[in-house]
């Protein structure tokens, strides 16, 4: 009978039926990545929770820790004038606030939110590889590192 019932509410999309134990499925339409209802006791709660507050945290700190040293490293490291320099932090600054935008488009309208995190985060682990960072430039007899 309760196979029945969970039947009856995956089809008329209620939700409303009892899943394994008598657990009750999401009643907004949520399913996970393979099609089925979600039950109410797997989705988010304090583990959700507490890894969006530490993803947070983690971006805050190196967003800030590259905002406070990059005008430095492009006017010392890579001799930039204070203008160009000022022009690229702003532009990469935009960028940083921009792109989220950009993601949430993309996971909305094309991609879903696990697929586009998961190229999201394949694209970062390219640019973040050691292969990727700049050499040290020895211009006009600067030879420090």
């Amino acid at each position: 009978m309760a196979a029945a019932n969970q039947s009856l509410a995956v089809e008329d999309g209620t939700g409303t039926g009892s899943g394994a134990g008598g657990q009750e499925y999401t009643q907004d339409g949520s399913v996970d990545l393979r099609g089925n209802p979600v039950l109410r006791s797997k989705r988010g709660g304090w583990t959700a929770c507490t890894f969006i507050v530490v993803y947070e945290l983690f971006e805050r700190m190196a967003y800030y820790g590259i905002a406070a040293n990059l005008f430095i490293y492009l006017t010392d490291k890579m001799h930039q004038g204070t203008v160009e320099a000022s022009n690229n932090v702003t532009n990469w600054s935009g960028t940083v606030f921009l792109t989220p935008l950009l993601g949430a488009y993309v996971a909305d309208a094309y991609l879903g939110r696990y697929w586009t995190f998961v190229v999201g985060s394949a694209i970062y682990l390219m640019v973040a590889t050691p292969s990727y960072n700049p050499p040290i430039l020895h211009v006009h007899g600067n030879t420090d590192t």
